[in-house]
């Protein structure tokens, strides 16, 4: 058995995933019990060896090899449920056994929180430390991992993004089909116009999910349209304490905000004359908003913890959900150390679609989380849309921010900065560290980093400041973010962060005023956003991720009533939509989009859906460019595959790709093998009896995937490595395909054949690439890019290439 020791927390925003629900009830209820009643053996088995523990006890989460749970006792008719009682009942009477052996030592029995069955085969359990390492004894484990917090990684962008009313996939047809997203998130604020059921048909019959009864949520609060509704909360309590319902709802209400944002992003119904005072105005509509959605509430205050993420994920395709999105992620580990990559490959058997956020750790390289080749990785990149201001500097210089602040613009005031404003910390305007003497009725310059942007601008009302410049650093670029500040205030990119803090150590008595725009349209974009999480990944190179870019930057989208727009608890103000940044609102977008090419091919794999998604994005922006980074000062730098993937998603044609790469679910364990995992590994998520075929030489490269990762050997001169790719024709019935090739610095490409035919839809076609690398000038570890196009007409099917020497 394999343990994982215990990790900080992360903290990170986004996932979703599409699914298409195929459930045996035969099978499955005979294996839950099965599974109930091996768990329960074990936990005996657990106790029964300990003689002493420590009082100190954690969750750990459990994964079992579901091929040993025949060798346990036959199951009984009981229900999982009713077994996981009595189970715990024949656990406390063991436990007061033993305590009569030994009066001065006292053994906490064994906790059961959940059981998972559908997507993976395990359970998470609170255990003392004693009982965490007699799991060595036990047979049948296969991984034991702590349970650990992770953290949260639109109106106008369905236009950006091309989707018009009766056109295409917002065509009634295709609209009218039943598709259900579930959201992984902080819940939903079921009231919203965006979820309104106003000419929505019953649920799908498959639908199994129910709206659970908790804290101002039941059942009524479901409609036709809001038709599920789930809080999942054992792990979180067990590692924090039970929830304050002073500060949030013990059910699947939204207090947050968060999860309501990104539900209604993926399927929320059209809303008129939505905006953020005035900011944004227009039509709010999720991207396919005619999609049932079922929200299942995983994050809570202080993060989302990993053992409420698998049940609720088990939940859902158990329920019968057709995309899942989370916005959320951890560290990269390798994935049969992945929790969350074990159970979302369980989904994609059963033909889910699994969506997930990037991460928010950019531009920093080889931070891209949820990155197994199942999951469908989504980076961040800007809208057309932006909310300038124009900052005017005593001096005479001029500079371009953002803001989402919109009251008048300010006088021209004194600048004040770092120990011309206050004490320790008054430079990054921590709370407490400015002076109301020095800033009271004056502009004050703060650096970003340690808290939020809004509490920053909150520091300085507090100390009587008039306005606020908020400095980008080095790492954020010239990223702006516009937030809804409580006082007038503006982001300046890293540039003017430099002119103003020059000008401020030799001038003390700089002077400016904030100027606001409101709102402008036709911005050079797509651009990728600074913060999304970068690869390639350095736990698995052999995929290119992230796999695609969307919009998440300034999206605006649902909000609670109750909850401020800034989360500060000072900010009296209250909203029904606001405006938010993150891979966590990047990843519904296509969640939502994923839905719409399943309405337009329900027979189409998660794999395929996916690949129609890549293949059809593009690279340069509304300019005709290449698209740029916005880590980069003035847009000098472009952005690679390792922060866009594939490219920026084109929903309309992603609905008629030409060609697909499609996997099966066998492939990627023959990727595993390539990657040389143990049978034991393989287990834990074929969970089956599944091992490598002998004398068969398993490469990663021939893994069917959209793109190309070529690693050559840093100490090889030349060297060829040959790639396997089989297409399937989902475009026209005969039709005839030419390669494009596009090589990376220092490799030159053979394709074979150059020419693809087809006589009729469903034909699959194999072609292979040669990649020739030579080292003449290139240096080691850096990468470099290039692509592999088909083209037939009006298609075009593109790969990214990246390649390196290592």
């Amino acid at each position: 058995m394999e343990k994982v020791a215990e990790s900080s927390l992360i903290r990170r925003c986004c996932c979703s995933s599409s699914i298409k629900f195929n459930y045996n009830d035969a099978e499955n209820t005979g294996s839950a019990i099965m599974l109930s009643r091996a768990i329960g053996l074990l936990l005996l088995a657990l106790l029964a060896a300990i003689t002493y523990a420590s009082d100190e006890r954690r969750t750990y989460i459990v994964h079992m090899d579901k091929t040993k749970i025949q060798h346990f006792e036959h199951s009984t008719a009981e229900s999982p449920k009713r077994w996981s009682e009595a189970v715990l009942d024949s656990l406390q009477k063991s436990t007061a056994k033993a305590e009569e052996e030994d009066r001065h030592q006292q053994e906490s029995s064994p906790q059961l929180l959940y059981t998972y069955e559908t997507t993976m085969t395990g359970f998470a359990a609170r255990l003392s430390n004693k009982q965490f390492q007699s799991l060595d004894k036990v047979e049948g484990i296969l991984l034991a991992a702590p349970d650990e917090l992770l953290s949260l990684h639109t109106t106008y962008s369905t236009h950006f993004l091309g989707l018009e009313p009766d056109r295409g996939l917002w065509n009634l047809t295709n609209l009218a089909s039943n598709v259900i997203i579930g959201v992984l998130d902080t819940g939903i604020w079921p009231e919203h116009y965006s979820f309104q059921d106003s000419g929505f048909p019953p649920p799908p019959s498959r639908w199994k999910g129910i709206c659970e009864q908790g804290t101002n949520f039941s059942s009524s609060n479901c409609n036709r349209k809001l038709i599920g509704g789930r809080a999942f909360f054992k792990g979180y309590e067990a590692i924090n304490g039970r929830i304050k319902e002073t500060n949030d709802f013990r059910s699947a209400r939204d207090s947050n905000g968060h999860g309501t944002h990104t539900a209604s992003t993926a399927a929320g119904d059209v809303v008129p004359n939505a905006s953020l005072f005035g900011l944004a105005n227009g039509f709010a509509s999720g991207m396919r908003y005619t999609s049932r959605v079922a929200a299942y509430k995983v994050c809570w205050a202080a993060g989302c913890a990993t053992s409420d993420i698998l049940a609720a994920i088990d939940q859902a395709v158990a329920d019968g959900v057709d995309v899942l999105s989370l916005s959320l992620g951890g560290l990269p580990r390798p994935y049969h150390r992945d929790s969350m990559a074990i159970a979302s490959f369980g989904a994609v058997q059963q033909g889910v679609l699994v969506s997930c956020s990037a991460g928010n750790s950019g531009p920093i390289r080889s931070t891209v989380g949820n990155m197994a080749p199942w999951m469908m990785t989504v980076g961040a990149s800007y809208l057309d849309r932006s909310f300038p201001t124009k900052v005017k500097l005593g001096n005479g210089k001029k500079f371009r921010g953002a803001s989402l602040y919109s009251g008048k613009k300010t006088k021209q005031l004194p600048v004040v900065y770092k120990e011309t404003a206050g004490g320790t910390g008054a430079e990054l305007c921590l709370n407490g560290s400015l002076s109301s003497r020095l800033v009271k009725g004056k502009i004050v310059a703060c650096d970003r980093g340690i808290n939020s942007r809004t509490q920053k601008g909150e520091t300085v009302k507090e100390a009587g400041g008039a306005g606020m410049l908020l400095l980008n650093t080095v790492n954020q670029g010239e990223e702006l973010f516009a937030d809804a500040h409580v006082l007038p205030a503006t982001t300046l990119g890293a540039k003017a962060a430099r002119a103003i803090k020059s000008y401020l150590a030799l001038n003390k008595s700089l002077t400016a005023s904030i100027a606001f725009k409101g709102t402008k349209y036709g911005e050079r974009a797509p651009v990728m956003a600074a913060f999304s999480s970068r690869g390639p990944s350095l736990v698995d190179p052999n995929v290119i991720k992230p796999d695609i870019t969307g919009p998440g930057v300034n999206i605006l989208a649902a909000w609670p009533p109750i909850t401020s727009p800034t989360g500060l608890k000072s900010d009296k103000r209250r909203v029904l939509f606001n405006i938010v940044s993150g891979t966590s609102m990047s990843c519904p977008h296509l969640s939502g989009i994923a839905a719409l090419i399943k309405s337009a091919h329900k027979d189409w794999s998660p794999a395929a859906i996916k690949s129609a998604l890549m293949t059809t994005s593009y690279t340069h922006d509304n300019k005709g460019a290449p698209i740029v980074d916005a880590f980069s000062p003035n847009g000098t730098n472009y952005a690679t595959p390792f922060a866009f993937g594939s490219g920026h998603v084109d929903p309309e044609r992603a609905s008629d790709p030409g060609l697909v790469y499609d996997v099966a679910a066998r492939e990627y364990l023959n990727y595993l093998c390539g990657l040389n995992y143990t049978t034991q590994q393989l287990a834990l998520l074929s969970r089956s009896n599944f091992t490598c075929s002998k004398g068969t030489d398993h490469q990663p490269s021939d893994l069917n995937y959209p793109s190309f990762a070529v690693i050559f050997p840093a100490k090889s001169r030349k060297t060829t490595f040959t790639y396997k790719r089989i297409v399937t024709n989902v475009g026209s019935a005969r039709s005839s395909y030419k390669v494009r090739v596009s090589a990376p610095k220092g490799v030159s490409l053979i394709v074979t054949p150059q020419v693809l035919k087809f006589k009729s839809l469903g034909q699959k076609q194999i072609y292979r690439v040669s990649f020739t690398g030579s080292r003449g000038g290139v240096a080691s570890g850096r990468w470099f890019f290039g692509s592999l196009t088909w083209v037939s007409g009006k298609y075009s099917v593109r790969s990214p290439i990246a390649a390196t020497w290592q």
